[in-house]
């Protein structure tokens, strides 16, 4: 791991966003969808919102009016239940910082459309938890199997184990095994 991050340098994340309950939107928005479309999607979906995107103007919406911004109806599906579930404290995104990690997953994966791989990014991007180790991601995976010349992906079981040896750093050799992937730099584990 220490030439890896020699290689990559210094961890580079986006910014957060100032609103959870806006990046938990944007998260499902994204789902299963290419950047472009993706883009031009959320925005006409913001644009329903004069005075703001929150969860009481989401469930004040009339009847399709996703669905003519280009919102899938599964997706506007997830996005009213979640919604509801910030409003109805279910997903308690205004106490995230007196709540575990475990906790926030837990009330996260109550909503449709977001499971524990949507919640644990919210830990890493956007609430910057230091100690989430997204075993069932396949770039994290395979990033760890490149550095460590497996001749397949390592699976979640045993990559949970590797990460004991990054507490309370997790999440950050999450970031570098993401790097391996993507990154355009001759990697030499």
């Amino acid at each position: 791991m220490a030439t890896l991050i020699k290689s990559v340098g210094p961890i580079q994340m986006r910014d957060a966003y100032d609103d959870h309950f806006a990046a938990l939107v944007r998260s499902i928005m994204f789902q299963q969808l290419a950047g472009a479309a993706a883009n031009a999607i959320h925005g006409r979906f913001l644009k329903l919102f004069a005075d703001g995107l929150s969860p009481a103007a989401v469930l004040a919406l009339p009847e399709g009016a996703m669905r003519t911004a280009g919102v899938s109806g599964s997706k506007a599906a997830a996005i009213t239940d979640l919604a509801r579930k910030v409003d109805d404290g279910t997903v308690p995104l205004e106490d995230v910082d007196s709540l575990s990690d475990d906790e926030l997953v837990a009330s996260m994966v109550q909503v449709r459309g977001i499971g524990r791989w949507t919640a644990e990014m919210f830990l890493i991007f956007q609430l910057r938890r230091l100690d989430v180790w997204p075993v069932d991601d396949y770039g994290v995976r395979k990033g760890w199997s490149t550095v460590h010349k497996l001749k397949e992906p390592i699976k979640p079981r045993a990559l949970q184990a590797e990460g004991d040896r990054f507490r309370p750093y997790r999440s950050i050799a999450a970031w570098y095994c993401w790097r391996v992937v993507d990154t355009v730099l001759p990697i030499k584990p």
